[in-house]
């Protein structure tokens, strides 16, 4: 019998061929996802790892921590492609910036740029900047009125090294504690007020990362305000005009934008709600909804999360060539996070299930590397402290 089958096979070596074809690709296609927890903190070495991460051509990754280290106060660390983490900066307090809190950015000469939430000798916030050699400068103290208050989202540089970014609260103090800004710094630290949001039309509240196109344009979401007071994605104009591209109005059309943008290279905008989406799903105001924005104004939601196994309160996206979108949000089988895919056709697939473990729980977003591997960071995990985690689909 078995003669017989190698006579066929060697009579046939086109259909051998494809039959093993298949079979490597069917091993391929079933191939589960695999999942490293990168590093676990412990105190010393930093508490509650914020933001989204950077990562360099090396392999490096780069973040920041809101409490731990030397002082307690924060740390900016690196970590190493075998795991060995190095803290580069341990911060201290006024007038030192304290509290990081959103992602990283580098220059050609690698320093390292971030915003904080407290202190920085006005106790609103401060932009700051590591050096290569492990120095620290406060490059801006926010003074609350009218240069804003609370930093909550990391920076984004053009080619002339202009700092751009966003206040959660400040600007117009005569509005509440004011409704927050988008801000310009210049490479020797003055810092323009290229918008103050009034809380109404325009929206209020802005505390994800803006992002910029090459005419200079930069995009972002309000939490809430705008039209129907759910949040609004808007467009700030290199002179300081803004203009409200969508108002999200509940339900389906989704509420409580977080989490940043990404834009294709068609111009179009792609985002998460934290809220909206099916009302049914176990929470009475919807668990949240990844969404496209066109040019045009144009929003469709790509996916509405069910809640329980299949996540809720989706937090930020990064993209790939092929248009595929990858986020991270609350819930989920054990109800301490996941990962997610999703195609541009629509179709979620659940990438990882945070177990509240070792592994950690309360994903806040990912990045992309090399090969489509995913990096994020999380709450909790083997000391309680955080953690750095990879996803390889």
């Amino acid at each position: 019998m078995i003669s017989r089958q190698i006579r066929i096979a060697q009579s046939q070596p086109s259909r051998l061929l494809l039959l093993l074809v298949l079979l490597v690709s069917a091993a391929q296609l079933a191939r589960p996802q695999t999942f490293v927890t990168l590093y676990s903190f412990s105190g010393p070495d930093g508490v509650g790892p914020q933001g989204s991460l950077l990562l360099d051509t090396v392999g490096n990754l780069y973040g920041s921590t809101y409490q731990g280290g030397a002082h307690s106060r924060g740390t900016v660390y690196r970590l190493a492609p075998d795991g060995t983490q190095t803290i580069l900066y341990s911060f201290r307090g006024a007038p030192d910036a304290t509290g990081p809190n959103g992602g990283l950015i580098r220059d050609g000469q690698g320093n390292l740029y971030g915003t904080s939430r407290n202190n920085g000798g006005h106790l609103s916030g401060a932009v700051f900047r590591i050096g290569s050699d492990g120095t620290e400068k406060v490059l801006h103290a926010f003074t609350n009125s009218p240069d804003g208050n609370e930093p909550l989202a990391g920076l984004v540089r053009d080619t002339d090294g202009n700092l751009y970014g966003t206040t959660f609260y400040g600007g117009d103090q005569r509005r509440d504690f004011g409704h927050g800004v988008v801000f310009q710094l210049s490479p020797d630290g003055a810092e323009t007020v290229l918008y103050t949001f009034t809380g109404g039309a325009d929206g209020s509240h802005p505390d994800s990362a803006l992002i910029r196109d090459a005419a200079g344009n930069l995009y972002g979401t309000t939490q809430d305000g705008g039209a129907f007071g759910l949040g609004t994605v808007f467009v700030v104009s290199p002179s300081g005009r803004e203009r409200v591209l969508h108002n999200f109005a509940g339900g389906i059309d989704g509420a409580f934008p977080a989490g940043g943008l990404v834009r294709d290279g068609h111009g179009n905008l792609y985002g998460t709600c934290f809220r909206g989406g099916d009302l049914t799903c176990g929470d009475p105001a919807g668990c949240g909804i990844v969404f496209k924005l066109t040019p045009a104004g144009k929003k469709k939601t790509l996916y509405q999360f069910l809640g329980g196994d299949d996540g809720q309160y989706p937090y930020g996206l990064a993209r790939d060539g092929k248009g595929n979108l990858f986020g991270t949000t609350a819930g989920g089988v054990h109800n301490s996070g996941t990962v997610f895919k999703l195609t541009p056709m629509g179709t979620k697939t659940l990438l990882y299930s945070f177990t509240g473990g070792s592994d950690g729980s309360a994903p806040s977003g990912v990045i992309r590397g090399k090969n489509g591997i995913l990096y994020g960071v999380t709450l909790g995990g083997a000391f309680g402290f955080g953690t750095v985690f990879k996803v390889t689909p």
